[in-house]
């Protein structure tokens, strides 16, 4: 016989073994359903989870490439993307621990064209703020996954990204008029998904501005609060996209720091300006036997890039120009070309041959450029940090040709009270980490973006002075009293 009390002791037991491993019916819904189902109908085919870690330590927090099985291949690529814009281990972001909390990918509903993608992390030690990324090229959203996102999200802030309303790429062939080569040696071809009708580079800033309205509403559902500060962060075309943001959406931003952002301007130097000549002279320089005294290289050095660096490797010579020309200058220019001038015979008159200050009067090119530019007039505090050895957009023509807009534009509003902008020169940086392993004189950005993101954070949130311009030297760090103030006098220090 029980006892009363080891009668209640038993049922207790009992009820209590029959709950384990499955919610009671009448249980509240987790931070996934209840979420989703208040954003309603803004997202499409969300994948929600409840993380135990939201860094990439966690291999299930950046999906596999390819993984959205309704895509061809190359259009979705997470995993390679990431990749990109961040150096060799061990040089990534240090992971000191997981990161628990929700994650959300998913498709943005508003985008007609069905290719608009949003990723949120959702921290569980949030600290009651949000970053909004950029995308690089035609990355996907889980581009900055090793430079930002891990780490931001360990500071506790929630982290938002997207990819500037368009897939990446598929393979094509020569008989597709809208498809690039690779490279000039290549005879693969492929399509990026942004020459298509209705994908115009405009897409780009919309897209930056409706991942912040969406992360802002996404945490005001989750945590119950709103977000005290937004902070945009961004690579390349990403930091292009920064750069749009503080220019246009002041009321979602709190200011940016951009690395390595293109310039875009209808008045040259721009993208289209600047590749031909590379372009057109790099296998001269080559037959020159890589003669810097050659007159193919004083072209390039003419058209802005920095000094090339040479090595051999097991009897091979190897040339930043030649890592550039291979896997960059073509097939940026033949996509910038496709989008923005599609009349131009790309492979016939050839993109070497290409003039844009002649195309401007025979086609829509200047207008095209200009209904993207980058105006300079800044509405929330901004730094660049960029690279003198950066190949791709080279420092003067790119980080430079901004603070000079950004200066102009400060004179033209001298009633107003401009808000800070600084740039930070990373002396021998350049615009892809990796090639550093390949020349070690390289410096590597990633460390110098991230410490001004938080001095963006302290100017922002406490007033604290921003350091001046300045050339960051070899090994060195942003400095209040720096040695080198201003531009970097040499592209290439030993």
């Amino acid at each position: 016989m029980y006892s009363s009390l080891q009668l209640r002791w038993a049922i207790t037991a009992a009820l209590a073994a029959l709950t384990i491993g499955h919610a009671p019916l009448s249980a509240a819904p987790g931070p996934c359903e209840r979420v989703l189902s208040r954003i309603g109908d803004r997202l499409v085919d969300a994948t929600c989870t409840e993380s135990a870690d939201l860094t990439t330590a966690n291999p299930a927090t950046t999906p596999a490439n390819n993984a959205i099985a309704t895509l061809p291949a190359l259009a979705f690529t997470p995993q390679t993307d990431r990749d990109t814009i961040a150096p060799d281990p061990p040089h990534r972001t240090p992971i000191a621990g997981p990161v628990p909390g929700v994650q959300i990918n998913a498709g943005i509903a508003e985008d007609q064209q069905g290719q608009a993608r949003f990723l949120i992390r959702l921290p569980e030690n949030w600290n009651g703020r949000l970053v909004v990324a950029g995308a690089s090229g035609t990355r996907s959203e889980f581009n900055g996954d090793f430079t930002w996102s891990d780490y931001v999200v360990q500071k506790g802030y929630a982290y938002v990204s997207q990819n500037k309303g368009t897939l990446n790429l598929r393979v094509s062939d020569a008989a597709d008029s809208a498809a690039c080569r690779l490279n000039p040696s290549s005879t693969t071809f492929v399509h990026f998904y942004d020459v298509d009708s209705g994908m115009p580079f405009t897409r780009w800033a919309t897209f930056m501005a409706e991942a912040a309205r969406l992360g802002r509403a996404l945490v005001q559902m989750h945590y119950g609060q709103d977000a005290q500060h937004t902070y945009a962060v961004g690579t390349s075309n990403g930091g292009y996209q920064v750069r749009r943001a503080v220019e246009s959406y002041p009321d979602l931003f709190d200011g940016g720091v951009d690395w390595e952002g293109t310039f875009v301007d209808a008045d040259p130097p721009n993208l289209l300006s600047a590749l031909p000549p590379a372009i057109l002279n790099y296998p001269d320089y080559v037959a020159s036997q890589f003669d810097p005294s050659s007159t193919a290289a004083k072209n390039i050095l003419a058209a802005g890039y920095p000094p090339d660096l040479t090595t051999s490797q097991g009897g091979t010579p190897a040339s930043l120009w030649g890592l550039y020309y291979l896997g960059f200058w073509e097939v940026t220019m033949c996509q910038w070309q496709k989008r923005l001038d599609p009349a131009y015979d790309t492979y016939g008159a050839g993109l070497g041959s290409y003039i844009y200050v002649n195309r401007v009067s025979f086609s829509d090119v200047a207008e095209n450029v200009a209904d993207f530019r980058t105006t300079g007039r800044i509405r929330r505090p901004l730094i660049t940090v960029a690279g003198t050895m950066d190949a791709l957009l080279p420092i003067d023509t790119n980080a430079r040709a901004y603070a000079r807009r950004v200066a102009a534009a400060a004179r033209d509003d001298v009633d107003k009270k401009a808000p800070a902008y600084r740039l930070y020169e990373v002396q021998n940086g350049n615009h892809i980490e990796t090639f550093k392993q390949t020349f070690p004189q390289l410096e590597l950005i990633e460390p110098h973006a991230q410490k001004a993101f938080d001095l963006l954070v302290s100017a922002v949130e406490s007033s604290a002075e921003l350091p001046p311009n300045q050339c960051i030297p070899r090994g060195g760090t942003i400095d209040k009293n720096p040695a080198q103030p201003g531009h970097c006098t040499k592209l290439l220090a030993p």
